[in-house]
């Protein structure tokens, strides 16, 4: 249920919150504009978005609540999902028998209460509450699981059963028996289901002398998680064998594997490595989430002229699209985002991956497996008899991989794949190096875009202006004029504005995040083959004067990008030059 303009119109005049003239000024600026009062108050100043949920819980008879200071049960919190409180501003935070009593900031958000009344098998009751206390509430999720699921496994491990002494063989039947120990099933559960709800993208289980160590990366750092006992290293690592269908008996030598798991209707795929070291066996875990669509490049982080270059590369029907960047900088979900703009009944897609990360509807999806001579270049001669349109391939390694996919293109199919280099221009040379012919490469090559991933700042984010020191310092990085010219083409500021009336913010620390950050974001550097930039390859021009060419031609670099998305408030420019310069 929301306000009625009339109603909210007589409330105000009778509380006397705004004058009669500013109302009636109001009123044909809401008209004009095709918004609501409510809006039209909020947009021009007269309330705050807060002042106007205090005033339709007072006129709509629906409750408010403050949140803040409010130290919410831990069993209540989590009866909504994290990703879902977040995305919905919706907190649980009080329960009796049959009712459950939710914090909004819309109460109108039916779909939302419609989910959690399914999910929880309870009366759901609506409460209005303010930004401050959404915020507050919210911050308890990571506070409270961080203490609740350390105190719950400290309590298994307390549990768990020496089935040795040190320096004595275990047999692989008393490895299994320990392996299925309810503890040790207990701890393995809480540290995945932990590590998906903070968002980790990998998980670190590390013996050392005399305890193990739990880290999880999340937005690209690693974070100690918590610290177990010695005595739970061998039961966790079999327990993660019998998931994995590893050897149990097998310490000596490294081992792969992968196991799935379900959580609130999310699918994660878990690629386990386990690694013989000197106080045992290391895991370290990928997190893969997947039946993932839904993206979209502007929601990646492409925007103006790297946008328009790289949607003009995915219209052509023959031709390379190259993504290159270090590990773990996002080249894998551009190409499944590029994949997902293509995946049209009308064409035939086939991939060659290591590993099948995300799994895709209507595309053939093959696992590169090396141990039985299946590589990327016989997997690509195979897919080649497929009546392909689109090949995807995982990475171009080797010479072979480069001159298959080189002739793939020149055959009339679009090619995608991904390439280890630091920048956009270094591909070319990559391509060459590996033995790539230079008149083949530029007559296939369509874009090379490099990229790496940047930390979004968190809401109560520090705003400042940058001083003449500090942009002078940082214009010997990158070029400031053709970002503000890029800013202004794009009307992210007025056409008029200057260096001095932009806003640029550090993280909060201790805020709504520990850092002051949350989530991650692609900063692109796209070098479109141009005429000249062909001619270039051609004399075997050096990756640095390519680059500048390409800088002449209007591209902006990974670095100038980032300072571009500082400017719009989304990152910091020290988170830039971190990821910029590791």
């Amino acid at each position: 249920m929301r306000i009625q303009d009339e109603q909210l119109k007589r409330f105000i005049l009778d509380a006397g919150l705004i004058t009669k003239s500013d109302i009636s000024t109001v009123e044909k600026i809401a008209k004009e504009e095709n918004r609501t009062l409510s809006e039209a108050l909020i947009a021009h100043g007269h309330m705050t978005e807060d002042d106007m949920r205090r005033v339709e819980s007072y006129v709509l008879g629906i409750p408010f609540v403050a949140l803040k200071d409010l130290k919410i049960d831990f069993e209540i919190l989590t009866l909504i999902p994290e990703p879902v409180a977040r995305t919905h501003n919706i907190i649980a935070y009080k329960k009796s028998e049959d009712t459950l009593e939710v914090a909004m900031l819309d109460t109108a958000d039916l779909p939302a209460i419609d989910f959690i009344r399914k999910k929880v098998g309870l009366k759901i009751q609506p409460r209005l509450t303010d930004t401050e206390s959404m915020r507050f509430a919210l911050r308890q999720y990571q506070k409270t699981l961080k203490d609740e699921f350390g105190d719950l496994i400290m309590k298994d491990a307390s549990e768990l059963k020496v089935l040795s002494e040190e320096g004595d063989e275990v047999s692989e039947k008393q490895l299994k028996q320990m392996a299925e120990d309810l503890p040790v099933v207990r701890i393995v559960d809480t540290l995945l289901r932990h590590a998906i709800i903070q968002g980790a993208s990998d998980i670190h289980i590390e013996p050392m002398e005399s305890e193990v160590l739990v880290r999880y990366r999340i937005d690209g750092i690693l974070n100690d998680a918590m610290k177990l006992p010695k005595i739970a290293s061998d039961s966790i690592v079999a327990r993660l064998k019998v998931l994995s269908s590893l050897k149990l008996d097998q310490k000596r030598l490294p081992q792969d594997g992968r196991f799935k798991m379900e959580m609130d209707g999310q699918k994660v795929a878990f690629r386990v490595s386990i690694l013989p070291i000197f106080f045992g066996e290391k895991v370290v875990m990928r997190l893969l989430r997947e039946n993932r669509s839904g993206f979209s490049l502007e929601g990646i982080g492409f925007h103006g002229s790297t946008l328009d270059r790289v949607h003009r590369a995915t219209r052509a029907t023959t031709g390379i699209i190259l993504v290159t960047g270090p590990t773990g900088s996002g080249k894998s979900t551009t190409l499944y985002t590029i994949l997902d703009i293509l995946n049209t009944p009308e064409v035939n897609i086939s991939t060659i991956e290591d590993p099948i990360e995300y799994q895709m509807p209507r595309v053939n999806q093959s696992q590169v497996k090396p141990d039985i001579g299946f590589t990327f270049a016989s997997g690509l001669r195979s897919l080649m008899r497929q009546d392909p349109d689109i090949i995807m391939v995982g990475e171009i390694r080797d010479e072979e991989t480069a001159s298959l996919a080189i002739n793939a293109a020149l055959t009339g199919h679009l090619v995608l794949a991904t390439i280890h280099t630091n920048s956009a221009a270094g591909t070319i040379a990559r391509l060459v190096d590996m033995g790539a012919e230079s008149f083949l490469l530029v007559s296939t090559l369509r874009v090379a875009v490099g990229q790496r991933l940047v930390r979004k700042l968190s809401d109560d984010k520090l705003p400042y202006i940058m001083t003449k020191a500090e942009r002078e310092e940082l214009g010997e990085k990158v070029d400031l004029d053709h970002v503000l010219k890029c800013l202004k083409e794009e009307s992210i500021v007025k056409e008029d504005a200057t260096w001095n009336d932009i806003s640029f913010y550090h993280p909060k620390e201790k805020g709504e995040s520990e850092d002051g950050y949350k989530g991650r974001m692609g900063i692109h550097e796209v070098l479109e083959m141009s005429p000249t930039l062909k001619d270039m390859v051609m004399d075997d021009k050096t990756g640095d004067e390519i680059e500048a060419q390409a800088r002449k031609e209007g591209m902006l670099t990974m670095m100038e990008d980032g300072i571009f998305k500082a400017a719009q408030g989304l990152t910091s420019v020290e988170e830039v030059l971190r990821v910029i310069n590791e």
